[in-house]
């Protein structure tokens, strides 16, 4: 560190620094240096003349503050030489001085820890310091071991040195831990403090504990806005969004307080996520009254909100006008296109993004899937590697979905077979992309794997292993399956379900079974239960079922062209042509037609298109 600074020496010999300046000429600086006039003061030194009074560290550590304050870093490199030079490094006050123009300053954190450990008096002030740094560098178990190895040394934390372990705890999640330091809190007589309060109402809003956070904020007497915010920011994280909003308005109409940029950002994303298109209106008026508009963080928040409440078009508007963006900003403008089902423009808008970051990978990797557009998958796949980016869970499972969902199966599982942690998402994935391909062994056996990987399922899964029963014949397994979604983790089951156990059942011949499980459905009316049983009913001789069947389909849903040709087929089956005949002519009576031709997606030179045909039958002139 020293031969370092040495090099900065020699520019800084200009300042003649000498060993003793008139009390008034320093007195005259430290007011320059509490202005912020680095540059006055520091030629008002180079005009002392020497040998008149002592070296003050004050001098030299408001010099260190000032570099600090105007960001000036090389000037606070020269100061360093300097206090090496005069051995002021002894001295308490310019050691952190200088250790906080490294750790505001450097972009190399291991200078900041080198000063650190070459400061020869370590106070509370230093260790706290350090500690707050490793948060910030996002190195928080570091923060917690040098708390450790400050009590060590028996120095007491401050009030700052646990708000700073706390955030390092909500980092880690640690929540077990966090409560431990809730309880130094209370021991050292620090629980009124709003900073301490903030960071563990925060804590356990991070760990999911909305219920410990709203109590802790319940027991301050006069909470600041910065807690207001912290709560706010609790209820969001646990989609407590209703909540949220409530104490939004709360905090202004009953107490007075004035929301700040978080607070705007943290409550546009529950109003984004509610889909509350009005409030989220409401609350960009007072974003623009508050005078906060221009701040990146709300403005990438209305950007969200809007796109989440599917005013692409007004999201767009506020991304435009921003005078400044970041990857946040675009993620955002991403994502509600996403959500808006134009994946054609985040395929574009993500050829021309000024900075990527994993989420926008995540986004553009669904549009992809979205379009069935291997092609484009594999050249993000490709930018994201070449960028360096490798064991990331939310992209690799984006991957394993575009693949899975491309018919790419051995490649969707080569990814997810390789991927260190796993989330829902990549183990749905993988389980409907075996159960839609014709491979429903493997599809059951990952969804056991799952279970064994304490991964609780959820609806969709049901959804993958169920179809796979249903496409390998296995029913008993398929009914076992049922039961376990609804007895032991109790998801209600819905259409898509009930329509696997009745394909299922249909399948294995066990028609009336499937009649009476969808008459005892919560969705017993739904034409399309029906139209899988009438299905199933094709390969059944018992036509008397699939008459009942197709008239239930026909009360429901006199439209519903399905309900005839299905009829029809069932006819055909079992060799009554005739009535077969007269379906399809009762079909053409009541002026009942296909809605939507065959289409199909093609990829031609990377351009994605599609293309239908109608196919008419001869005999009824359809």
């Amino acid at each position: 560190m020293k031969l370092f600074l040495r090099c900065h020496y020699s520019s800084f010999s200009s300042l003649d620094l000498k060993n003793k300046y008139p009390p008034s000429t320093v007195s005259h600086i430290l007011e320059l240096c509490r202005s912020g006039l680095l540059s006055d003061a520091l030629s008002l030194l180079n005009s002392i003349d020497s040998g008149k009074v002592a070296v003050k560290p004050i001098l030299y550590a408001s010099l260190l503050q000032t570099c600090t304050k105007v960001h000036s870093f090389n000037h606070g490199l020269q100061i360093h030489s300097h206090v090496i030079k005069s051995a002021l490094e002894t001295d308490r006050f310019v050691g952190n001085s200088l250790l906080a123009l490294y750790f505001k300053l450097s972009s190399n954190f291991r200078d900041t820890r080198r000063v650190f450990d070459g400061l020869y008096v370590k106070d509370v002030i230093s260790w706290t310091s350090m500690i707050s740094g490793y948060v910030r560098a996002g190195k928080p178990r570091d923060s917690i071991d040098l708390f450790w190895e400050m009590l060590d040394f028996g120095v007491e934390p401050n009030g700052f040195t646990l708000s700073a372990v706390i955030k390092a705890c909500a980092e880690i999640g640690d929540l077990k831990l966090g409560r431990g330091f809730h309880g130094v809190v209370f021991r050292c007589g620090f629980d009124s403090s709003h900073v301490i309060a903030s960071a563990l109402i925060d804590m356990y809003g991070r760990n999911y504990e909305s219920t410990d956070a709203r109590r802790l904020f319940d027991e301050l007497l006069d909470p600041d806005a910065i807690c207001w915010t912290s709560v706010i920011s609790a209820f969001t994280r646990n989609d407590l969004f209703e909540e949220a909003l409530g104490f939004f308005y709360s905090m202004q109409r009953n107490y007075g307080l004035s929301p700040d940029g978080f607070t705007f950002g943290t409550v546009l994303t529950a109003c984004g996520n509610l889909a509350r298109l009005k409030q989220g209106k409401e609350v960009h008026a007072k974003v623009i009254t508050a005078g906060t508009f221009g701040n990146v963080v709300v403005e990438s928040s209305l950007v969200d909100m809007y796109g989440k409440c599917g005013s692409v078009v007004e999201s767009r508007c506020v991304f435009d006008r921003m005078t400044k963006k970041n990857s946040v900003s675009w993620s955002a403008l991403l994502g509600g296109y996403c959500q808006k089902g134009d994946f054609n423009a985040v395929i574009e808008l993500f050829r021309v993004m000024e900075e990527v970051n994993l989420y926008s990978f995540g986004t553009v990797l669904r549009a992809c899937a979205g379009l069935a557009a291997v092609r484009h998958g594999k050249e993000v796949h490709c930018q994201y590697l070449r960028k360096g980016g490798w064991r990331d869970v939310i992209v690799e499972s984006a991957l394993v979905y575009l693949y899975a969902k491309c018919g790419c199966i051995d490649f969707a599982h080569r990814i997810f077979v390789q991927m260190p942690v796993r989330n829902l998402i990549s183990w749905n994935s993988m389980i409907c992309a075996f159960a839609q391909n014709g491979r429903g062994g493997e599809a059951i056996r990952i969804f056991s794997e799952m279970i064994e990987d304490r991964t609780k399922p959820d609806y969709i899964s049901f959804i993958g292993v169920l179809f796979a029963c249903s496409h390998t014949g296995l029913v008993d397994q398929g009914q076992k399956y049922f039961a376990l979604m609804t007895e032991d983790y109790e998801i209600k089951p819905g259409i898509e379900h009930y329509s696997c156990m009745v394909d299922l059942l249909g399948r294995a011949g066990r028609i009336e079974e499937a009649e009476d499980m969808i008459q005892k459905a919560d969705f017993s009316d739904d034409s399309s239960l029906w139209a899988a049983l009438l299905g199933a009913c094709t390969s059944s001789t018992n036509s008397s079922v699939a008459e009942r069947v197709a008239k239930k389909m026909m009360e429901l849903e006199p439209k519903y062209h399905l309900s005839y040709v299905l009829l029809a087929n069932t006819y055909r089956s079992v060799g009554r042509f005739d009535d077969a005949l007269k379906t399809w002519r009762l079909m053409q009576d009541r002026g009942v037609k296909k809605k939507m031709p065959g289409k199909s997606w093609i990829d031609i030179n990377s351009n994605l298109g599609s293309s239908f045909q109608k196919v008419q039958d001869p005999r009824i002139g359809l």
